[in-house]
C-alpha cells in the first residue's frame, strides 16, 4: 500500500520528488516551525506554525467562518472559531508568500492514533496557485510525525466544495462514515486517510 504524502523517508521524498537536497529542509527528519514548500511555477510557500494574533491570519479566518455559513444550511457549519481553535490539542499554521499570507489550515489530535483536518482555506488572491495542497501536504507529513495513523475530515456539499474534495482524493482521502461527534445529515460528508509514520 503506498505510503501518504509526507510519510517518506528522506530518501524517499528526494527520490520521489527527483531532488536530491529536500532532505535539507529537515532537521534529521523533525519538522521546522518554518518550511520552504514548492509552488507549480517555480514560486515557494513557507508554512508557519501560527498563534492567531495577526491581523491577516485572523482576516483570512473570519473569511473561511463567512463562507461555511453562507456555503451551508442552518445549523450545518462545524468549523471552528477563533476560540475554538486555540484549544489544547489543536495546531494552525499558515502558508505565506511574499509576507502575504496564501492559505490556513490546522491539525486537531483525536487521540493518540486519531487526527482532523480543520479549518483548510485558501485566500482567493491564492486560487489555483497550490497553496491548499502544499498545506495539506503539510498536514499530513506532521500527522505522521506525530505518530497519527489516520487522518479526517468533515466537509459539505455542493459547488463551493467541489475543490477542496477533489484535492483530497488526489492525496488518498477515500469517503467514509461520520466520525467523533458530528451527526451525520444529508449535506455533510466524511473522508479518511491512512497515514504511515515511514520514517
Amino acid at each position: 500500500m503506498p505510503v501518504a504524502p509526507g510519510c517518506l523517508s528522506e530518501e524517499q521524498e528526494a527520490a520521489e520528488a527527483g531532488l536530491h537536497g529536500q532532505s535539507d529542509l529537515r532537521d534529521r527528519g523533525e519538522r521546522a516551525s518554518a518550511a520552504a514548500i514548492p509552488k507549480r511555477g517555480g514560486g515557494m510557500f513557507e508554512i508557519r506554525e501560527d498563534d492567531m494574533t495577526g491581523e491577516a491570519t485572523r482576516a483570512l479566518l473570519a473569511l473561511h467562518l463567512a463562507g461555511m455559513h453562507a456555503s451551508s444550511p442552518p445549523g450545518s457549519v462545524f468549523a471552528l472559531d477563533l476560540t475554538g481553535l486555540q484549544l489544547p490539542g489543536i495546531t494552525v499554521w499558515t502558508a505565506w508568500r511574499d509576507e502575504r499570507v496564501a492559505c490556513v489550515g490546522a491539525l486537531k489530535t483525536l487521540s493518540a492514533t486519531h487526527g482532523e483536518v480543520k479549518s483548510m482555506r485558501v485566500h482567493p488572491d491564492f486560487a489555483g496557485q497550490g497553496a491548499g495542497a502544499a498545506m495539506l501536504d503539510h498536514i499530513i507529513g506532521s500527522a505522521c510525525d506525530r505518530g497519527l495513523t489516520r487522518l479526517s475530515l468533515e466537509t459539505g456539499r455542493g459547488p463551493a466544495f467541489e475543490a477542496a474534495v477533489r484535492l483530497y482524493a488526489r492525496r488518498g482521502f477515500l469517503p467514509g462514515d461520520a466520525f467523533a461527534d458530528y451527526p451525520q445529515t444529508a449535506f455533510n460528508q466524511f473522508f479518511h486517510l491512512d497515514v504511515g509514520t515511514g520514517r
